[in-house]
């Protein structure tokens, strides 16, 4: 398999090639995201930042410099910063999301689950610093 000389660190062409495709899917979800209340944008263009830097540096420069995400991935990559308006939207959407599996009807195991990792999650956003 042939080495990509440019990058940082060390991938096959395969590995190369499958954090490209990651970051792609992880960009086109972030952009649906913007429209669909639902599906959370930030992550997701967090996740496609991080997976561009590994396998394409142009794709990230280019994320970087957008007027839309690029603050929000600077100030994440410079000081593992996110913005109290995107923890209060990540929050409010893990609440949601129990609510509404609450409301469904969820049985008490997988309402267990979702307060076990959402709030886990939500410590961990509430937690990070703020920009």
């Amino acid at each position: 398999m042939p080495r990509i000389p440019h990058h940082k660190g060390k991938h096959t062409f395969v590995t190369l090639w499958a954090w490209r495709v990651l970051g792609g899917v992880s960009l086109l979800l972030g952009l649906i995201g913007v429209v669909l209340p639902l599906l959370p944008t930030t992550p997701f263009v967090m996740l496609a930042a991080f997976a561009f830097a590994k396998s394409a540096p142009n794709l990230h420069k280019k994320l970087l410099q957008s007027r839309t995400f690029g603050p929000l991935i600077t100030k994440w990559e410079q000081k593992g910063a996110i913005a109290p308006r995107h923890k209060a939207m990540a929050v409010g959407m893990m609440a949601a999301a129990f609510g509404a599996a609450v409301l469904f009807g969820a049985p008490f195991y997988a309402l267990a689950i979702q307060v076990v990792c959402m709030g886990g999650a939500a410590i961990y956003v509430v937690t990070r610093p703020s920009g």
